[in-house]
């Protein structure tokens, strides 16, 4: 956005400000425990008192901590909360590939193929960064075809958390091969519109990342 189109005060600012700093932190822009409040203002063409607005909501997701006498910074995860977050995804996920397996359309079910093709393609092709990509955007459209709206809101809160772990996941050794599998028996689950078998699927998956995060 042009600067001179800058919301600069009040409530359109302080969203203004809540956007761009929540998608910095969720696309790995702005590393675990920087601090975030330097220059914000100027940088989004906003105040201060927006940028603290901003800041106060992110905290109320778990994205942001406030440190005493020092400002804001991104939160730090840690392993254990990292696993206790996926735990509950285990439940929730579960929840949303159930339902998407008798909810979604035929055409939304052969976007979940396509997602499918397009991760192996990555895999075979040695892009981790881009097989995260796509395995977000898989997960992402699962929760959409779901219908389901309360573990959508839900999972969106918790997933943002994850960022740093979903990063070095990715980037280990192996890994998105092992999860591939995974991935394409949940599709399969859903497109065979069986919804136990895609609650399931979804739990294996996710008690991959579980070891995974704690190796």
């Amino acid at each position: 956005m042009p600067k001179e189109a800058r919301p600069g005060t009040g409530e359109q600012a302080k969203q203004h400000a809540l956007v761009h700093l929540r998608q910095a932190i969720l696309h790995g822009d702005t590393a675990p425990a920087q601090r975030v409040e330097n220059e914000l203002a100027e940088q989004f063409g906003v105040t201060r008192a927006s940028v603290r607005a901003a800041l106060i909501e992110l905290e109320s997701e778990g994205l942001v901590e406030r440190i005493r006498n020092r400002g804001s910074r991104v939160r730090v995860v840690t392993v254990e909360e990292a696993v206790a977050i996926t735990e509950c995804r285990m439940v929730l996920e579960g929840l949303c590939a159930a339902k998407a397996a008798v909810e979604a359309s035929e055409d939304q079910l052969d976007q979940l193929t396509d997602l499918g093709t397009a991760m192996s393609k990555a895999v075979a092709g040695g892009e981790p960064l881009l097989y995260s990509r796509i395995n977000h955007e898989l997960h992402d459209r699962i929760r959409e075809f779901s219908g389901q709206q309360v573990a959508v809101g839900l999972l969106e809160r918790l997933n943002g958390q994850l960022v740093r772990h979903r990063f070095q996941l990715a980037l280990r050794p192996g890994r998105p091969q092992q999860s591939l599998s995974e991935h394409l028996a949940v599709i399969d689950s859903i497109r065979a519109r069986d919804p136990q078998a895609a609650e399931a699927a979804v739990r294996t998956h996710l008690a991959g990342v579980i070891d995974a995060l704690r190796q």
